[in-house]
């Protein structure tokens, strides 16, 4: 096979708070793209210097693994003055995979998020952020019992256990107290939502403006309180069951919902959008990944790419570097252009700049 002359530098951190990408997705990642292109490597970025290092190796493609580094190691992720690594490769003229600084803020923040969804009129369950370094105001948070609770700015489920959802004011108070007292965090409350939950891929189309919108039902375990959470245990066992949608109605709800979402949140070439119902059966915007684990048969993005499209991990790990080099390069790996035509062919939509509206 004659490989492609393009240098790819797969970028994650050793640092677990700031990695969105772990060393098993990065090794994985490696051979898939050692196959394909002439020269692939893994740099560990932690703080100026190696990003610095990183950029001083002019890498035609980084396949980002890290949002950002802290100025202020001692800060961590709440450093103001953050570096966001988006921004710094582009200020160097260095593609890079998926999206840019404003979507990866808005996914590092989900109140954020969830405020930018409302504002282009899509569902999400109201909600309430309560600030680590100010007293709980609980009698002027506006939400109805059951809530749910959980971190504003931590992914993987981190933060959520069978405590999470709460009927009451001393089990609220518990819970915020434990979130700031663990993670050092401000707690997104949200009014609970309890029915179905859905995980949607997003993956751009190459050589056209249409996008693989491809969902999977995750049902989860049964906690001891009788609740189906997606915790940082359960992602971690990946314990979870994956079910294919089949009823049209319901991929079309979701899908929508997932990809009006991905655009309102600007986000570019491929994420993941978690969505859950309520008791109505209707769909609503929970958070977003758009750094969604890639490690093969585990994780719901490369599960969906392949239970729906039959996209298998290597074709996909290359069509989402081709994503990224096709912003800089036509120099591109033809045979990811894959896409399969059948009656279980993901929903492909056009005209991305706009949101949907009705049925796809």
């Amino acid at each position: 096979m004659i490989k492609i002359n393009n240098h790819i530098e797969i970028v994650r951190s050793s640092n677990k708070s700031l990695s969105s990408m772990s060393e098993v997705s990065a090794t994985a990642i490696y051979h898939s793209l050692s196959k394909h292109f002439k020269t692939v490597g893994i740099t560990i970025v932690n703080n100026i210097i190696d990003l610095a290092t990183l950029v001083d190796k002019m890498p035609d493609l980084v396949f980002l693994g890290v949002e950002f580094i802290p100025t202020n190691p001692e800060l961590g992720i709440d450093d103001p003055d953050k570096i966001w690594i988006s921004d710094y490769l582009e200020d160097n003229n260095i593609a890079y995979t998926g999206s840019n600084m404003i979507a990866h803020n808005l996914q590092r923040n989900k109140h954020l998020a969830k405020q930018r969804v409302l504002d282009f009129g899509l569902k999400t369950s109201a909600f309430y952020l309560a600030e680590k370094d100010k007293e709980l105001d609980i009698d002027n948070i506006g939400l109805n019992y059951p809530m749910f609770v959980k971190p504003h700015n931590r992914g993987g489920g981190l933060g959520i256990d069978e405590n999470s959802v709460v009927y009451d004011r001393a089990s609220l108070i518990f819970k915020v107290d434990s979130i700031r007292n663990n993670l050092n965090s401000d707690s997104l409350i949200e009014n609970y939502l309890s029915g179905r939950e859905f995980s949607v891929a997003i993956l751009k189309d190459l050589g056209s403006e249409d996008y693989m919108v491809m969902p999977l039902e995750l049902i989860a375990p049964i906690n001891e309180k009788g609740s189906r959470l997606l915790s940082g245990k359960v992602k971690s066992m990946d314990a979870e069951k994956v079910i294919k949608i089949v009823d049209p109605f319901i991929k079309n709800e979701v899908s929508n919902l997932a990809l009006n979402v991905f655009h309102a949140l600007g986000a570019r070439d491929y994420g993941r959008v978690d969505i859950r119902m309520d008791e109505f059966n209707q769909a609503h915007f929970l958070e977003s990944n758009l750094i969604p684990s890639l490690i093969d048969n585990y994780g719901s993005f490369p599960k969906a790419c392949l239970m729906n499209i039959n996209l298998d991990y290597d074709q996909m790990i290359i069509q989402i570097a081709n994503l990224g080099l096709s912003r800089y390069d036509d120099t591109l790996f033809s045979e990811t252009e894959i896409f399969i035509a059948d009656n279980n062919a993901p929903l492909k939509i056009p005209n991305p700049n706009v949101l949907l509206s009705g049925q796809i």
